[in-house]
């Protein structure tokens, strides 16, 4: 099954929804970054949550950044989206091991420790966006709950999870966020809270065979569930060399003349897909004619 994006309403407008499959996405990070299961499971749960509040944005250019920062051994994580589904995401310790916590699951919450998490939407204005809490959990999802509620004030219910094999590539990766619109009246919050506890695990719905679509109708369709627009979503990094080559540029000629003199082609990495780009002497030659003086 190709990942994807729902997005839905129910209870005539009352909750909004969203959810997503998205094993490919987090597959494709994991193999490009090497992550152990751990980190690909924090990696994963923020690339899903990031694709699904990508398309909660308006406007065509708009940009969200997740930035989770803690004291634990995986440092932090950075996931950026796009309205269109395309998101991309880099762990800045990929290769953390940490024995399962006490419920036998990967220790996301350990692994990430005590920080913070940043919501940024640059949604073209001078300054972008911020909104900012603490980490409650660490188990993201809860993190995002919590941000949701007091940072933007709109109760709302995030499951994200992420099922490994024993080959620790991804089996499954998914989930969803229910948000409750104003004036949603306390009857229909309440229901929606008692089939919510009805939820042991997303990643478990996902690999019974259960669709995004089958999902929200799971918890939903007692409401009048309308599935509203499905878009497909990847992992997806806009790097390339001519991009590289500005970046070059911009640092400005002092610094490419100590490149040039170190006589050594010089390798740049990409952070988000971790492609590396080789520059040789006479190309770093050419990008200081360019520079500015």
């Amino acid at each position: 099954m190709a990942d994807y994006l729902l997005r839905a309403t129910a209870a005539q407008g009352q909750i909004r929804a969203f959810a997503a499959t998205t094993r490919d996405v987090v597959e494709t990070a994991r193999a490009a970054h090497n992550t152990s299961p751990v980190a690909t499971a924090a990696l994963g749960r923020l690339l899903t949550a990031g694709a699904m509040m990508g398309i909660m944005m308006k406007g065509e250019d708009d940009l969200l950044t997740l930035k989770i920062q803690g004291d634990g051994p995986i440092e932090g994580l950075t996931v950026t989206a796009d309205s269109k589904g395309d998101v991309k995401g880099y762990v800045f310790n990929p290769s953390v091991m940490l024995p399962p916590n006490a419920k036998g699951k990967l220790d996301v919450g350990g692994a990430l420790g005590v920080g913070v998490l940043s919501v940024i939407r640059d949604i073209g204005l001078k300054e972008p966006y911020v909104g900012q809490t603490i980490l409650v959990t660490g188990e993201i999802a809860e993190d995002l709950t919590y941000y949701f509620a007091t940072s933007e004030q709109t109760p709302s219910s995030v499951a994200l999870g992420v099922l490994m094999n024993k080959d620790n590539t991804v089996r499954q990766a998914g989930g969803f966020i229910l948000q409750m619109m104003p004036g949603a009246q306390e009857e229909v919050i309440s229901r929606l809270e008692n089939k919510l506890k009805e939820i042991t695990s997303v990643t478990q719905l996902l690999d019974e065979g259960k669709t995004p679509e089958m999902i929200l109708d799971y918890v939903l369709g007692e409401f009048g569930l309308e599935i509203n627009e499905k878009l497909p979503t990847r992992f997806y990094c806009n790097c390339t060399r001519e991009r590289v080559e500005k970046a070059l540029v911009s640092v400005g000629r002092k610094e490419l003349q100590e490149m040039i003199d170190d006589g050594k082609p010089v390798e740049v990495n990409c952070h988000f897909c971790n492609k590396n780009y080789t520059f040789s002497v006479e190309e770093l030659k050419k990008l200081y004619e360019k520079a500015v003086r």
